[in-house]
C-alpha cells in the first residue's frame, strides 16, 4: 500500500469519529450493509478523499466538501446490487 493511500485511509479513520463528517460515517454504514469488508469500505472512501484532494489541488482551490459529500454519494446504494460487483472483487 502506497504511503498516500496510507494517509488517506488514516485520514477517512479520523473523519468516521468526528462529529463534523457524520456523513462519512453514514457513507460506511451504506457500504457495510452491501457486505463489504472494512477494508475495502475504507479504501473507497479514501479513493474518494484523494480525488476531491487531486482537484483542490489541481484547481488551486479550497477542499470543497460538497463536491466530497457527492463523490461519496456515487459509490454504490444498497438498493443498486449491480453497482457492486467491481467493489467486491477488491
Amino acid at each position: 500500500m502506497s504511503d498516500i493511500l496510507s494517509g488517506l485511509i488514516q485520514a477517512v479513520g479520523e473523519q468516521l469519529q468526528s462529529p463534523q463528517t457524520t456523513y462519512v460515517k453514514a457513507t460506511y454504514e451504506r457500504l457495510s450493509a452491501l457486505e463489504l469488508s472494512d477494508p475495502q469500505i475504507h479504501e473507497e472512501i479514501a479513493d474518494c478523499l484523494g480525488e476531491e484532494l487531486d482537484e483542490m489541488l489541481a484547481q488551486q482551490r479550497p477542499f470543497d466538501e460538497k463536491n466530497y459529500r457527492k463523490l461519496l454519494d456515487q459509490l454504490p446504494w444498497p438498493n443498486e446490487p449491480e453497482s457492486i460487483n467491481g467493489l467486491k472483487d477488491l
